[in-house]
């Protein structure tokens, strides 16, 4: 894969700190743990904003995640094309078809450390339905799901636990929706189908799988409803520490 803003000598450093001093002035803090595998797809959601970019590269270069990214194709006309390509971004045109899901598996394939963040929604406009190549993506390459998020009420960014996907698919986006139940983007009301469960008791769901842990993992064990409040549970313990956490460095 090309060189990007995140292996670019010198430049990568000052963009972080750059990026540290813009997420300290707006409010914005780290949480969860930077996941350690060298290979996995990220979801970035809700994506309800032009905003959500701005902070996934800031959060990405504090944590000094090399990411790329997918995006729409619009944002790589012109003279913006070679500075979003610089920051990681991968132009998609929805309107032609293509073998996207296939080109990225090969990549994962191919190359031995690699993160490809994608939006499910596909677009900051509501959504109906979730789009799914980023599962595709995963199932077809064997790699994990990790659940990244940006909730603006609480102004924090980060990781939750990393997903394994098992292949079936319809059981699987609930699951993976259902973490999302909490999480606010800029504009809710925008945010189309994720919440599919009410969460109303995950308050009370055992979180001790994952005290403790750096890095957590979650596969699904075949009861929906007791895996949406995990999930739940763990956003809410993440995101509500009041010690300091090992992404506060």
């Amino acid at each position: 894969m090309r060189t990007t803003v995140f292996d670019t000598p010198v430049l990568s450093t000052l963009m972080r700190w750059i990026a540290i001093i813009i997420l300290k002035f707006g409010g914005w803090r780290a949480v969860g743990n930077v996941p350690t595998i060298d290979k996995y797809v990220g979801i970035a959601a809700p994506h309800t904003t032009n905003w959500d970019f701005v902070w996934l590269i800031c959060l990405a270069l504090k944590l000094k995640v090399k990411v790329y990214w997918m995006g729409k194709h619009t944002l790589f006309k012109g003279a913006a094309g070679p500075i979003m390509r610089w920051l990681g971004g991968i132009a998609i045109d929805r309107r032609k078809s293509g073998n996207t899901v296939a080109q990225i598996v090969e990549a994962f394939n191919t190359t031995d450390k690699l993160v490809v963040v994608i939006p499910p929604e596909g677009t900051r406009s509501r959504t109906r339905y979730w789009k799914t190549g980023f599962y595709h993506i995963a199932h077809g390459a064997e790699v994990p799901i990790a659940l990244g998020f940006l909730d603006f009420e609480l102004k924090v960014g980060g990781f939750g636990p990393i997903f394994v996907p098992s292949g079936d698919i319809d059981a699987d986006m609930p699951l993976i929706k259902g973490f999302y139940q909490n999480v606010k983007g800029k504009y809710p009301d925008q945010y189309g189908e994720a919440e599919v469960f009410s969460g109303k008791d995950a308050i009370d769901a055992d979180t001790a799988p994952y005290q403790g842990d750096t890095q957590a993992f979650f596969t699904p064990s075949g009861d929906m409803e007791n895996d949406i409040r995990l999930l739940g549970a763990y956003f809410r313990e993440i995101t509500t520490q009041e010690t300091s956490h090992p992404l506060e460095g």
